[in-house]
C-alpha cells in the first residue's frame, strides 16, 4: 500500500516488452473494478488509486496476483514518431563516455541507436518524459555518477538499458548523445504530453558532430 488509497504492484523479472505488455493487460483488467479512481502504469509496475480506502487490501493484492498469472500480454496500437537527432556536439557531450564504456566507436553507437525500434512503456518521472524500450544492449550504459546540472529539454539520452529524450531542462543523470528540437511537453496543448504508452519511435540522423 501507498498511504490508504493507493497500491503499487511491482512485476517480477526483467524489463522486457512482454512483461510491460502484461502490466498493460493488468491495467485494462483493473479498469473493470468499481473502486478505481486512477491507474498509473510505470516501467514493469502499476499504481492503483482507489476511490476510497479498500477494506481488505490483502484481497485486492490476491486479485492482482491471480490476474497477473492468468492474463495474456496486451498490445497497445500506438502512433509512430520519426525523430531527427543531431548526434554529438555540445548537446551530446556524453557520446565519448558511452563509447569508452561500450568499447564501440561513436559512429557505431549512433548507427545502433538509430537502428532501434523503440516503444513508450511509461510516461513518468517528469512531465512528458517517456521511458523507451528497444535500446540495443551493446550500447547500454549506466547512468552518470555525477549528473548534469542543466541538461536542455530535447537531449537524446541513454540510461542503463533504456533510451529517452529529456522533456524539461534541469538536472539529469542520463548520458547525452544528441539533441532533437521536438517538444515533448507543452501545457497549452490539448494533450500536454506528446507521447503516450504504446507509441513507437524511430530515430534518424540529422547531423553528426564528433
Amino acid at each position: 500500500m501507498i498511504g490508504t488509497r493507493a497500491m503499487l504492484f511491482e512485476a517480477p523479472g526483467a524489463f522486457t516488452m512482454v512483461e510491460q505488455q502484461r502490466i498493460w493487460a493488468l491495467m485494462e483488467h483493473a479498469r473493470s473494478r468499481t473502486d478505481m479512481e486512477e491507474l498509473i502504469p510505470g516501467v514493469t509496475n502499476l499504481m492503483l488509486v482507489f476511490s476510497h480506502p479498500p477494506e481488505r487490501p490483502d484481497h485486492v493484492a490476491a486479485w492482482l496476483r491471480q490476474a497477473w498469472q492468468s492474463l495474456p500480454p496486451h498490445q497497445i496500437p500506438g502512433r509512430l514518431f520519426e525523430i531527427g537527432v543531431c548526434y554529438g556536439g555540445a548537446l551530446g557531450s556524453d557520446l565519448a563516455a558511452v563509447a569508452a564504456h561500450t568499447g564501440l566507436s561513436p559512429r557505431k553507437i549512433i548507427d545502433l541507436h538509430q537502428a532501434g525500434a523503440y516503444t513508450v512503456c511509461a510516461v513518468a518521472s517528469a512531465p512528458g518524459f517517456a521511458y523507451l524500450h528497444g535500446l540495443d544492449s551493446r550500447i547500454a550504459t549506466p547512468r552518470k555518477s555525477v549528473p548534469s546540472m542543466n541538461m536542455p529539454a530535447g537531449t537524446v539520452t541513454i540510461g542503463g538499458m533504456q533510451a529517452g529524450i529529456s522533456s524539461l531542462s534541469g538536472p539529469n543523470g542520463w548520458n547525452s548523445i544528441g539533441f532533437t528540437e521536438i517538444c515533448l511537453f507543452d501545457p497549452r496543448r490539448d494533450s500536454p504530453s506528446l507521447f503516450a504508452i504504446g507509441d513507437r519511435i524511430r530515430f534518424y540522423q540529422k547531423s553528426i558532430e564528433l
